[in-house]
Parts: C-alpha cells; sequence; structure tokens
C-alpha cells in the first residue's frame, strides 16, 4: 500500500485528490467540521491549479512515477515470491483503492493477508491510515483472515542497503561538502500526541532508538541516518537530518530542510548530495521539491553542486527487502 496520486495532473483530479487525502482525520488532525472548511473552502479549491503545474512536471508517458513504480514492484515482487503468493497494490487515496486490492485478494481466497505500507518510518498520517483503513474494510466481511500489518522497516538491513547503494553511485562520481537527509515533516502536535509517558521532547530525545519512542517519527528519521551515515562511511558533522514539505502556520519538526540548506554555502559548503529515505519511489516531493526548488534555493545562496539521490523505485535490492518482510515480517 502506498499513499496515492492523482488519476492525472488536471485540475480537477489534482482538486479531488487533495480533497480526500487531507479530509483523513489523521493527516490534518482537527475537527470535522473545521477540517470541512479549511480542506474545501481554501486549501483545495486555491492549491489544485498550482499543484496541477507541478504534477504535469512530474508526469510521465505511464503516468505518476509513483503509481507506475508502484505496479512495477508489485509484479517483480510477484515473480519473486512465486505462486505461493498473490501480490496486489493499493493506494489510501484515489486509484488503485485499497479496497480494489483487498477484493483482489479477497476473489484468491487468501488464508492470510500481510499489509506492507510503503512507508519506511511509521507514522499516524501514512502508516496508521493505511492500516485503519484496511482493519475498517476487512472487518466488514464476513469471513476475516489472519491479518498482519508491517508497520515500520526502517531498521531494514537490504532497506538500508538500497539506499546506499543509490547514494555510493554518486558519491563514486563526486565528492560532497555535505549529506543532507531530507524527510517529509508532520506537524509537532502529531509526534506529541503518539508518545508514551510524555516521553517525546523533540530534542535530544531523538538521538536514541528505543523500546518508548520506537513509533516516534523524528527518532525514525534521526536513526535511519545514522545507520546510512554508517553505510557510506560518513562521520558525525558531514551529514544532518532536516524535515521538508510542512504546511500551515503551526509548529513542524525541526530542522526544516529549505532553512537550512541556505544557510551552508556561508559555512562554505557548496556541494551537497540529498536523500529523501522516508520516500521509497521518486514522487513529487523527492523530483520537484528536493530535486529541483531546494536545487534552486542552494543555488542563489551560493552553492555550486546539489545533487539528489534517486528513490529506492525497482531496486533489486529493494524487491529482495520486500520479499523478506513477506517471508519473515
Amino acid at each position: 500500500m502506498n499513499l496515492g496520486t492523482p488519476d492525472s495532473p488536471a485540475t480537477k483530479d489534482v482538486r479531488k485528490y487533495l480533497r480526500e487525502f487531507l479530509m483523513d482525520g489523521r493527516v490534518i488532525d482537527i475537527p470535522l467540521i473545521p477540517r470541512f472548511l479549511l480542506v474545501n473552502g481554501i486549501i483545495a479549491p486555491f492549491r489544485a491549479p498550482q499543484s496541477a503545474k507541478e504534477y504535469a512536471k512530474l508526469w510521465e508517458d505511464r503516468g505518476s512515477p509513483l503509481k507506475f513504480n508502484g505496479f512495477d514492484v508489485r509484479d517483480m515482487l510477484q515473480e519473486s515470491l512465486g505462486n505461493e503468493y498473490q501480490v496486489a497494490l493499493g493506494m489510501r487515496y484515489q486509484s488503485p483503492s485499497i479496497e480494489s486490492a483487498l477484493e483482489e485478494l479477497r476473489g484468491h481466497n487468501v488464508t492470510e493477508i500481510i499489509v506492507i505500507p510503503l512507508f519506511p518510518q511509521y507514522a499516524s498520517a501514512s502508516t496508521g491510515s493505511v492500516s485503519e483503513k484496511v482493519n475498517t474494510i476487512i472487518n466488514t466481511w464476513q469471513i476475516i483472515p489472519s491479518v498482519t500489518h508491517i508497520n515500520q522497516f526502517m531498521d531494514h538491513p537490504m532497506f538500508l542497503q538500497a539506499f546506499a547503494e543509490n547514494g555510493k553511485a554518486l558519491m563514486e562520481k563526486q565528492t560532497y561538502d555535505h549529506v543532507i537527509f531530507s524527510y517529509h515533516g508532520l506537524p509537532e502536535r502529531q509526534i506529541k500526541k503518539g508518545s508514551v509517558g510524555n516521553q517525546c521532547q523533540l530534542g535530544a530525545c531523538c538521538n536514541q532508538l528505543h523500546e518508548r519512542n520506537r513509533y516516534c517519527y523524528r527518532a525514525q528519521c534521526f536513526y535511519t541516518s545514522r545507520q546510512l551515515a554508517e553505510r557510506l562511511g560518513l562521520k558525525e558533522g558531514d551529514y544532518t537530518t532536516t524535515f521538508q514539505s510542512r504546511l500551515g502556520k503551526d509548529p513542524w519538526v525541526k530542522p526544516y530542510t529549505d532553512v537550512f540548506l541556505k544557510e551552508l554555502p556561508a559555512k562554505g559548503i557548496k556541494k551537497v548530495l540529498a536523500f529523501s529515505p522516508a520516500f521509497i519511489s521518486d514522487c513529487l516531493e523527492t523530483t520537484l521539491e528536493v530535486g529541483e526548488e531546494f536545487k534552486e534555493e542552494f543555488e542563489e545562496a551560493g552553492g555550486e553542486v546539489w545533487d539528489l539521490v534517486p528513490s529506492l523505485n525497482t531496486s533489486t535490492t529493494w524487491i529482495k527487502c520486500l520479499e523478506d518482510l513477506v517471508k519473515t515480517g
């Protein structure tokens, strides 16, 4: 299961997608009526035309990269697993829907369903939303099979290896002054809502990952960065973890990527390699936001080189990671 994408870059389809996405109470976690007014009265009408232009830049002959990479991964995983398994792809928003994916599996009379939300780090707004939707649908079935949710895999060795392989391919061609690991952001209030016993303070507590903060999104991201840095041979100070894509006036998890990158050239850091380890497929937030918008902002601040490491897409190592998740959890 992945997040989803508009059916086309047309404004009407982008508006439809934004409405479904942002009306999810786990995404914008405010009461229903104010959320409805905000999404349908302000965000969707005014943001859709601009977002449609951005999606048009991203669109390829096969459509959205997030969708066609999803189908390719489904087919590659099916081939890797063999006839003992049935692999289906569903999107939390738009098509192919989670409902259609589950109905496909039910049609094959499966005895167990293994749900893999394609988000390496757990967050209520992504993994939690997918799991809730799956459970809601399956709970209406007369016969409920065994259901297993793989709710995070940021520590899986082959996930880390796959991203490290992509990074090393660029590092062999260019010497960089610094590496940025940029993750999708979340409002700070959502992190605090999931805190166990007031554990999360959005500070140095995120520098370690343990049982009490294992599902803290910020701590998971810092952990992912440390693990990738180790595999890339980076020392502390060679890299920074940042967060992107904030929306609205409420504070989001920090540091902010767009703010941090503008400070680097003045410190003599002119060549940067950027990773987006929260995304397993190229999409709007990687290709355009990190790859193009941040590059432009960095160069305007005096930077010289800004390279984006490709997402996992259809990496052979990534497919092996998924196969292992299916078989071992």
